[in-house]
Parts: structure tokens; sequence; C-alpha cells
């Protein structure tokens, strides 16, 4: 681990998983945050907003990302090889806008196939200016990372505020909006993504107690789904001991149940009940709503691969959405039997389009794969991209509406992660014809997957890339050339 990041604490990793949030700032000259906030204005008043291209608009953007500190917290939350994705915003909140980004509570739309209770995704919110509550930040909601239905006017909210580099690093998943900016001065944010590319093996903060200890005041109530992923953080894959005085039939009816809290919270509790507990989920999935049985995927992870039969045999279930739920859980697990790669490999060809995209990012969370996992998914991206082509030529698209190529994303996303493990040169290949995808973010994930190979063929394809996708900062509407 690289010595000179400030690493998080076990109480700031711990407050992560319950809470979903930490507030830190980055000790930056303040000069810096000016030059970066009056380019900022510039651009949105001479050009409108970037969008994803924010970053090469103002490229001194990336000093902020490039500290110790934050460098450290991304490194404590997704590991060290953590990838900085390609979607991007500058949110600018006006003195004069009575309901600024909706006005409403929201999750953002999630980028892969399954959202995921552990974090394998995070965002930052970076102020580049002194923010207090006058000025509008972006409210979050403690804790509500683990809800899919809003959790309610009556839970608390706060409004982070601090000095120019405050930025609220985020779990991908926690409740969160705009504010009323009351004051006389434009607010502006910058929203970055960043996604873990590999399970962790080992803490990657400042690990000094192995327990998780409860913090001071808090409830035991959701104690099993923060064991559970402080425990997959410290690289332990499954639970130590089974609990065997719990009612298994009753928590078994209340992971059915219509309170999203006591159902999620019952159906963890099942997977640290051993075996009797583990089949109760695997029964969950099967025949219970698509509600419990995403609350019970989620909670099988805990159990590690002593779910893996189970869910090899849900891979065979008649309903596309259960089918697609085990091969999340498989990949999520990351240590599969060879019986559970094949049957993944499998469902790369299954009739179901969000079956195939399960797969395709499953396999690509599976620590170390086969070399036949690898050269499947590389047969994936192909057909994907020649698909999309072929589509393409007879319907040509002026937009793209979030993610167009699914099946490709998911694939070359999974390369971006695993691509090593294959035979480089058909994997270089794979990745060379995505650079052509109409997709955004196909062609993103594939460039960075060759940044990962970087063999000498790997190289060359980036150089012809590069030379026509290089952007210059300097150029634009009032300066052409």
């Amino acid at each position: 681990m690289q010595q000179h990041l400030k690493l998080l604490t076990d109480e700031q990793i711990i407050q992560f998983i319950t809470q979903g949030y930490l507030v830190l700032n980055n000790e930056l000259p303040n000069e810096l945050h000016l030059k970066v906030m009056s380019r900022i204005h510039e651009v949105l008043q001479e050009e409108g907003n970037p969008g994803n291209n924010i970053l090469p608009r103002v490229p001194d953007i990336q000093k902020f990302f490039d500290t110790p500190v934050v460098k450290g917290a991304l490194t404590g939350i997704l590991g060290p090889d953590y990838y900085l994705h390609p979607h991007r915003h500058c949110h600018y909140n006006q003195p004069a806008n009575q309901n600024p980004g909706g006005g409403n509570w929201h999750k953002d739309g999630y980028w892969s196939a399954m959202r995921s209770h552990r974090p394998w995704w995070a965002m930052i919110f970076y102020y580049t200016q002194a923010i207090t509550e006058e000025l509008g930040p972006t409210a979050i909601m403690p804790g509500s990372q683990y809800n899919e239905a809003y959790p309610g006017d009556d839970k608390p909210f706060m409004l982070p505020t601090g000095p120019a580099g405050t930025m609220v690093l985020v779990h991908f998943d926690l409740w969160h909006k705009a504010s009323l900016n009351t004051s006389n001065m434009d607010r502006y944010m910058l929203k970055f993504q960043f996604a873990r590319l590999s399970a962790p093996t080992a803490p990657s903060w400042d690990h000094q107690k192995e327990a998780f200890q409860l913090p001071d005041g808090m409830s035991e109530a959701r104690l099993p789904v923060w064991q559970s992923i402080w425990d997959w953080m410290r690289g332990q894959a499954e639970p130590e001991g089974t609990d065997q005085s719990i009612d298994i039939e009753r928590l078994a009816s209340l992971a059915q149940s219509q309170n999203e809290d006591a159902a999620l919270n019952s159906a963890y509790a099942l997977a640290r009940a051993g075996a009797e507990g583990i089949s109760k989920l695997h029964a969950i999935i099967s025949t219970g709503t698509y509600e419990a049985a995403k609350r019970a995927t989620y909670a099988i992870l805990t159990a590690g691969e002593q779910a893996i039969n189970g869910l090899i045999d849900l891979l065979e279930h008649e309903d596309g959405e259960k089918r697609s739920l085990a091969c999340s859980a498989i990949g999520m697990i990351g240590a599969p039997t060879d019986e559970a790669l094949r049957e993944l490999i499998q469902s790369l060809s299954d009739e179901n389009e969000s079956v195939r995209r399960h797969a395709a990012e499953a396999l690509g969370m599976i620590a170390e794969p086969s070399e036949q996992a690898v050269a499947a998914l590389t047969r994936t991206l192909e057909e994907a991209v020649a698909k999309e082509r072929e589509e393409r030529a007879g319907h040509p698209e002026t937009d793209q509406s979030y993610i167009r190529n699914k099946i490709g994303y998911a694939a070359a996303l999974s390369l971006l992660r695993v691509g090593r493990y294959g035979n480089v040169s058909e994997v270089i290949s794979a990745l060379n014809k995505a650079l052509d995808s109409s997709d955004r973010y196909v062609r993103a994930y594939a460039f960075e997957a060759l940044t990962f190979l970087r063999t000498e063929e790997a190289v060359d394809v980036l150089l012809r890339y590069y030379r026509s996708a290089r952007w210059c900062p300097d150029t634009n509407k009032a300066s052409t050339f």
C-alpha cells in the first residue's frame, strides 16, 4: 500500500458503512480552487455545461483528486486499484432556482447490472468554494444507502458544510437531493464517480481493530448488514461460525415482509444461520417477490461459497429476473467453483438480455478467472459491438440516453477488471473494436482496459485512438485555433 496516502481509520470506515458518507477536506491552496471555479464559471456561461467533458475542459480539476486525502479515502473504500468513472458532472445551483435538480430525494441511476450494498461504487461531491447551508449544498440522508424505497420525509438529513475543498464521499446508493440556494452567490459542486475493480483481500485502510465496533447510541437492528460489509472489506470471505439460537422460520417470514428495514435485517441474519438459513434465502430468491428476492440476493453474499450450489440451480429458473439475480450473486461472491464458471459462461447465451448482462458483469468480479471465462467475455464484447454496428447502419442515432449498449458495457467493464487473465492479444483485438462503439461508456471502458494491459500492442492501439480523440482545453468558440 502507498505509504504517503492519508488512509482512513477504522472509525471512518465504520461511519461509511453505517451512515454512507464521510465529509473530508482537501487542504489545497485557495488560489487553485478560485482558479478552477472561475474557469468553470466561464465555461458554463459561454458554452453551457460540458457534462462528462468537464475534466478535459478544466484539467486543473484532476489536481483535486490526486491528493493524499482523496486517494487515501478512495483506496480505503474501493481498494488501491479504483477507477475514475467517465461520468462526471458540474452541478450549478443559482439563487434564483426554486427547484434545483428537480428538488426530489433520489438515488443516482446505477451504471452496472445490479446495485450493491458492498462498496463497488462511490461518489464525491466536491465544493470549490466555502460551502454554507445558505449556498445550498447537496442534502444527504445518512444510513439510507441500503433502502431501495424512499425512507420517508421523517428521516433526518444533513447539509454538509465546510471550507473550499470540502468533499462528501458517499456510497453510490445514498439518498440525496439538491437544496435551495438562499444566498446571493452561485454554488458550484463537482460530482465525480469511482468504481472498484477487484474485491478486497485485506483491509485497504489504517486497520487496527478486527471487531466491528457499533458507534455509541446506534441501534443494533442493522448490525447483520454492517457486519457483513465490514467482514467483506477486510477480506473475510465467509462468516466465522453460525448463529444457532435464532428462529429461522420467523426470520424467513420477516425477510418477505413489506417492512423493508425488517426484511433486510432478517435476510442478512439468515445468511449467518448455517445451511438451513442459506436454504431459506435460496427459496426466497426462487419463489419470493422480486423485491424480496433482491434483498435475499444481497444477503446471501454473506454466506460466501456455501451458497454457490443453490445459486447454480437458480441459473435454470424459468424467470429471467431470478436467473439474473443468481448471476450477480455468484459474481459478487467472487470465488465460485468450476461448475459455476461454466454456468456463467453459458448464461452469456441466455435468451434474456438482462441475464446476459448480469452474467457478463459477474464474470468480471471473479478473482483470477480462467482464460476460458475471459475468452467468453471477449467474444461477448465483439458480438455486442458488431450487432450495434449493424443496427446503427439502418437506424443512425444522434443522441445517447444513459447506456446504449448494455451487453457491450458490461463486457467492456469486465475486461477492464479481468482482461489481463486471458489471451492478451485477443482481448486487445476486442477492445480495439469497442473503441468504435457508439456507446460512450463502452469506448471509455475499452480505453481504460488498454491502459491497464499496457503491452506494446495495447499502446499502439491507444496512440491511434488518442490522435483523433485528444482534447485541447484552450480551444472554444471564442478561440477556435
